[in-house]
C-alpha cells in the first residue's frame, strides 16, 4: 500500500506497472515533430462523425481500445477507469466510452486530466482495490474553441500568447506491479491563482501551480532534478515554461537541464501557426504515451516526472472577470521498481 510522507506526496510501496498505453491523435498533430510516434492519427477532424463533439467521443473511445489491444486485454479486464475531459459534464468520456461498460470514475482538472487520473489510478492499483485500471483523457481543437473561445466560423484573431488546443487523446492502464515503466510515486498538487485574468494567456497562468507541485516533490522526496531524465509539463507552452524556469530558480531549483514541456514539443512553431504552442488534455497524454513512455519501457530514460498542468477555467467565470486557478499534478514513472527514500 502507499506509503504516505506527506499531505502531499504518496510512494508507491509496491510500484505499478504501466501495463499499456496508446495514443491517437489528429492531422495537424500528425505533420508536427510527434508524428510519428503516435499508434493512430486521422486526417478527418471529424473522425467520421457529424459534429466535432462526436467526433471528439469517438477519438477517445479509439484510444481506450487501442490501449486495451496493446496490453492483450479485452474490456472486462478492467476493473475501473478515470476519464475526463475539456467539454462541460466531460460528455467526450461519457459518450465516447459508455459502451466499454468499465466502472468509472468522472473527473476534471483541465489540462491536468492526465496527471491526476495517472495518480489516482495508481493509488487504486497499489492499494489492491484495482487490479487493472485505465486512466484516459482527449481534447479536439475545434469543440474546445466552441466551448471556451468563439466557434470557427467567427474566425477570431488569436493573440500572440494564445495557445492550440491539440486533437489528441491518450490512455493508460495500469496493473500490479510486473514490469517497467512503474509508478513510484505521486504528488497531489494545490490550487495555484496568481490572478491572471487573460484566457488567451493560459502559460502565465499555469505556471505556479506546476512550479508549486515540482518543488513540493522534491522536497518531499530528497530528491534533485538531476535524478531525472526529463521533467515534464503539460501544457506550458513558450510563455509558462520560460515563466517556470524562473520562478523555480527564486527557490534555487534549476529544471533547465531536465525540462520538456508538451505543448512545445507538439508542434514546429516556426512551420506550424500555433503561436505560443499546444495545449488541451490530449496534449500532454498523447506526448506522454506515444513517445516518453516507450523510452521508459526499454530504459532509454530511466525517470521520469509527468507534471500535466490544466487552467480551472470556464467561460462563465471569465465574462464575469474571475482570475484563472489552475492546478498540476506529478508522477513519477521510472524504469526501476526501487525508490531513493528520504532518509530524514
Amino acid at each position: 500500500m502507499a506509503k504516505k510522507i506527506s499531505r502531499n506526496t504518496f510512494i508507491m510501496e509496491d510500484p505499478p506497472s504501466i501495463h499499456s498505453y496508446a495514443s491517437v491523435a489528429g492531422k495537424m498533430e500528425s505533420e508536427g515533430p510527434m508524428g510519428q510516434y503516435f499508434d493512430e492519427t486521422e486526417q478527418d477532424g471529424y473522425f467520421g462523425q457529424k459534429t466535432w463533439e462526436k467526433g471528439e467521443s469517438e477519438l477517445i473511445k479509439r484510444t481506450l481500445k487501442k490501449a486495451i489491444e496493446k496490453g492483450g486485454l479485452v474490456p472486462g479486464d478492467i476493473d475501473y477507469m478515470f476519464s475526463g475531459d475539456l467539454l462541460n459534464q466531460c460528455i467526450s468520456s461519457t459518450y465516447g466510452l459508455r459502451d466499454f461498460e468499465i466502472p468509472m470514475f468522472g473527473i476534471y482538472g483541465a489540462c491536468s486530466t492526465m496527471s491526476e487520473g495517472l495518480a489516482l489510478a495508481s493509488l487504486m492499483t497499489d492499494s489492491g482495490i484495482g487490479g487493472k485500471v485505465a486512466a484516459v483523457t482527449s481534447s479536439h481543437f475545434c469543440s474546445a474553441e466552441r466551448q471556451f473561445r468563439f466557434p470557427l466560423s467567427y474566425g477570431g484573431v488569436r493573440t500572440p500568447t494564445a495557445q492550440w488546443t491539440c486533437t489528441a487523446s491518450g490512455a493508460v492502464i495500469l496493473s500490479p506491479k510486473a514490469a517497467a515503466p512503474y509508478v513510484r510515486a505521486v504528488t497531489v498538487g494545490k490550487i495555484v491563482d496568481l490572478g491572471v485574468t487573460d484566457a488567451n494567456n493560459m502559460g502565465a497562468a499555469m505556471a505556479p501551480a506546476a512550479a508549486y507541485v515540482i518543488k513540493t516533490f522534491l522536497h518531499d522526496t530528497a530528491m534533485e532534478p538531476s535524478d531525472f531524465d526529463a521533467i515534464i509539463t503539460g501544457d506550458l507552452g513558450l510563455v509558462g515554461s520560460e515563466l517556470l524556469i524562473d520562478l523555480l530558480r527564486t527557490e534555487n531549483i534549476d529544471i533547465s537541464k531536465q525540462h520538456k514541456d508538451c505543448g512545445l514539443m507538439m508542434f514546429d512553431r516556426e512551420e506550424q501557426d500555433v503561436h505560443a504552442g499546444g495545449s488541451g488534455c490530449g496534449c500532454s497524454a498523447s506526448i506522454l504515451c506515444g513517445y516518453f513512455l516507450d523510452k521508459v519501457k526499454n530504459g532509454t530514460l530511466k525517470n521520469i516526472l509527468f507534471c500535466a498542468t490544466g487552467a480551472l477555467m470556464s467561460t462563465t467565470a471569465s465574462q464575469q472577470g474571475e482570475s484563472i486557478p489552475s492546478i498540476s499534478h506529478a508522477v513519477f514513472i521510472s524504469h526501476e521498481s526501487r525508490f531513493k527514500e528520504n532518509s530524514n
